[in-house]
């Protein structure tokens, strides 16, 4: 009898460690698709950001046609792939800004040389979790002309992926024209104002995220005179949310049912 004892007590320990095996073994294993997901969203990183001057071989450049002053100014932040993103644009806007051509001998016409004035910079303009805003403000001014002519444009990006949310990214499949038709009901007043019907309202391809909204932005003469400046039409977040894909809605508060 007493060897059963000795042998039932060296049995007894043993019980809860074969449990915890056991259980362990039940757990439901982690679906790592899962786990990049909540990686991903926890790295969002928060942008810090300056506006730097753009180093060109010159700031003055002579062709055929007369001269131009370039002034580029662009952002640094703590993102590479952001800065590289408006670097390139500016090359592929102003080429002529950035070529090398003092090799090239340029016959500039008789008389003191026409002078246009041509300026580029970046500004960020915010962050709502993984949506960053920043604006591109160009100006150009042709020599001889009655005014210079200017643009603001505003480039989202989502944070979370590196990509630019254009447009037609931003909405939903098929929802285009009903999409334009809540902006003309939402901005109707301003709108018969300057009496712009329906019809001949398109949806800018240039867009901020507003205080209460999405802001869509039309360029100089599009809706309005010069002296208007460019026009803005807000699509309200309530009315948002029937068009636009749910990960490029900004974190909203939830209304009162």
């Amino acid at each position: 009898m007493a060897m059963k004892t000795v042998k039932l007590s060296k049995l007894i320990p043993l019980i809860p460690i074969l449990t915890v095996i056991a259980l362990a073994g039940c757990q439901p294993k982690t679906d790592p698709t899962t786990q990049t997901e909540k990686s991903e969203k926890s790295n969002i990183p928060l942008i810090q950001a300056q506006v730097v001057a753009v180093k060109l071989p010159k700031q003055q450049v002579c062709l055929e046609d007369g001269c131009t002053n370039y002034d580029l100014q662009t952002i640094k932040t703590n993102q590479q792939w952001i800065d590289d993103y408006f670097v390139n644009r500016m090359k592929k806007a102003e080429p002529n800004a950035f070529a090398d051509l003092s090799d090239q001998p340029v016959k500039v016409p008789e008389g003191e040389p026409s002078l246009s004035e041509s300026s580029t910079y970046v500004r960020f303009v915010g962050q709502n979790y993984n949506l960053a805003t920043f604006a591109i403000h160009s100006y150009a001014y042709p020599a001889g002309a009655a005014h210079g002519m200017y643009h603001q444009e505003f480039v989202n990006f989502d944070l979370s992926t590196k990509k630019h949310i254009s447009v037609s990214e931003l909405i939903k499949d098929g929802v285009e024209q009903n999409l334009r038709d809540e902006l003309y009901a939402a901005n109707q007043n301003w709108l018969d104002e300057h009496n712009i019907k329906k019809d001949q309202l398109q949806v800018s391809d240039n867009y901020y995220y507003g205080v209460n909204g999405i802001v869509f932005v039309y360029p100089l003469y599009e809706l309005a005179s010069y002296a208007e400046g460019m026009s803005e039409l807000t699509l309200p977040y309530y009315a948002a949310k029937q068009f636009i894909k749910a990960e490029y809605l900004p974190s909203l508060p939830k209304e009162p049912s």
